[in-house]
């Protein structure tokens, strides 16, 4: 008897004691709510709005600028002198530039004759140009497919370079600072880059370099990406929307009001003498484009961007690629902010509306704010609301300027409209690396000089589907599962639930859209997945 009476106590027992510790942890609720929570949750909602608002009306002075670009016809041959390159007959071709084209390279085994391939073809007189191939590939097969690649198209009379190093010390950066070093480069007036995958019309010098030779104070001439592979997924689809604003109102309005905006990294011609003063290539953040243009620009020199030259590229069609990428993308603005913005206030030789519009619009509210804000108001704060009702978010918070912000990004992309909705759950969902990788910019954290490039397919996944027979690809769950996401989706499907039983905002429905959303990737299934071989 003693011992049926205790088998049927013990769960009586372990019942108490889960009500013992539910009532108290609704003591402790009860009592830090009010004069802690509460006061919390008001101070995020607080600074939250104050951003979307910088976002909002940042959004709102760039789509009346641009209209007005497009209204006023403010094309770069309109506000600078542009002429066609004329045949000299007493001088011949040295009445042209002397131009290099540097393409560096990292184990780029699926896209290196792709790039060399469009940079030998550019049309220019051959005695005026020069194809430098920066190879720091650590892979023997492919640095000699490189090699052979380059004296390939060197018996067919093209002036081409093949250089490597010894090391990869700066990474990209390094790699183009040892490229300026040669004694060949010293009778070059100009330098065109081009990224392993980026493939140049033959004609784009032609369209370049003109500026440059009839505008002694423009630095940098920076062309427009083209995606060769935008339709390969829905992840790529997004990514074109997202880059198709950046260049069509961006870099558009930067170029049309202030001649300055961040260079690319590709796609974009420099002149030598410029890139000399402003200090030469520096691998001291992720971003040494941006870093190079943001010191030309304080040294007066002027930009411009050309909407209507395209030179096509690929877009990581992998998450992994994407997510490295837009980690170096996100945290190497922030650190450069970190270590510029003192020079830029000192700075005497730009004006103080140009020093607003390079701290202000360029870093603290495109590279910083609009990131954090994506994240921290519509994945963290407006969904922690729902569990403190006490806290509200103003209807014109929650809806309004996210819709109306929604729009005008999305405008760059007519094609991609009926995506929008898609294109605003992948964005908060990878603002969650953005944010993480601006932190670490901005403190200066263990992964802030991380560099891993890009990984490019081109044509490797059609290639393996007609070679080889369909089957099941293999992969570790490591590969496929990301926590952070799958946290991420945890909580806000939580608070969805929570929305369901006790809430009266009707946020649930997005809670739980935006869990799918973070659930999705977080199981792996976005993007191109390639099996191993």
């Amino acid at each position: 008897m003693d011992r049926l009476s205790s088998t049927t106590l013990l769960p009586d027992a372990l019942q108490g004691t889960r009500d013992d510790i539910s009532e108290q942890l609704g003591v402790v609720w009860s009592q830090i709510k009010a004069p802690v929570i509460v006061p919390l949750m008001s101070i995020a909602v607080a600074v939250c709005l104050a951003m979307s608002l910088m976002l909002f009306f940042e959004r709102v002075y760039l789509s009346i600028v641009i209209v007005l670009v497009k209204l006023f016809g403010r094309k770069p041959d309109k506000r600078y002198k542009w002429e066609p390159m004329k045949d000299d007959v007493e001088l011949g071709s040295s009445a042209y530039p002397m131009v290099l084209v540097q393409i560096p390279m990292y184990n780029e085994k699926e896209v290196y004759q792709l790039s060399i391939g469009a940079a030998c073809g550019l049309s220019w007189p051959s005695d005026r140009i020069i194809i430098q191939v920066l190879d720091d590939s650590t892979d023997p097969t492919i640095k000699d497919l490189v090699e052979l690649e380059c004296q390939r198209w060197a018996s067919k009379g093209i002036n081409i370079k093949y250089e490597i190093r010894s090391n990869r010390n700066g990474y990209k950066a390094g790699a183009l600072k040892d490229g300026m070093k040669h004694s060949y480069v010293k009778q070059c007036d100009y330098v065109a880059i081009f990224d392993a995958d980026f493939q140049p019309e033959p004609d784009f010098l032609w369209r370049a370099v003109p500026f440059l030779v009839h505008n002694p104070e423009i630095a940098l001439v920076q062309a427009r990406w083209k995606f060769v592979n935008s339709d390969e997924c829905l992840m790529t689809r997004m990514q074109e929307m997202s880059l198709d604003y950046h260049f069509a109102v961006e870099q558009e309005v930067g170029s049309s009001t202030h001649a300055f905006f961040g260079f690319n990294g590709t796609a974009g011609v420099w002149r030598i003498a410029a890139l000399n003063e402003a200090g030469g290539w520096k691998d001291r953040t992720t971003v040494e484009d941006m870093d190079l243009a943001v010191r030309a620009s304080l040294k007066g020199w002027k930009f411009v961007y050309l909407g209507t030259l395209k030179v096509k590229n690929e877009l990581p069609s992998t998450f992994k690629a994407y997510r490295y990428q837009q980690h170096r993308w996100s945290c190497g603005p922030a650190n450069l902010f970190r270590k510029m913005v003192m020079e830029i206030v000192r700075n005497k030789k730009v004006s103080l509306w140009k020093k607003v519009h390079v701290i202000y619009s360029f870093f603290i509210v495109r590279k910083l704010v609009a990131h954090i804000v994506t994240f921290v108001f519509y994945c963290v704060v407006l969904p922690a609301t729902v569990l403190v009702p006490d806290v509200e978010v103003p209807r014109w918070g929650a809806v309004y300027i996210p819709t109306i912000i929604t729009i005008l990004n999305a405008v760059g992309t007519p094609r991609s409209l009926h995506l929008m909705v898609f294109w605003i759950l992948f964005e908060n969902v990878m603002s969650l690396h953005r944010t993480k990788a601006t932190l670490i910019g901005l403190l200066e954290g263990g992964r802030v000089n991380e560099w891993v490039v890009t990984e490019k397919l081109g044509d490797a996944l059609k290639v393996k589907a007609a070679t080889k027979a369909p089957k099941k690809p293999r992969f570790k769950i490591g590969e496929r599962l990301h926590l952070l996401e799958l946290g991420v989706g945890a909580f806000l499907f939580f608070c969805g639930c929570y929305d369901v039983a006790f809430g009266r905002n009707h946020y649930f429905m997005y809670l739980y859209v935006q869990a799918i959303a973070f659930f999705i990737v977080g199981f792996g299934y976005v993007g191109t997945f390639v099996p191993k071989s």
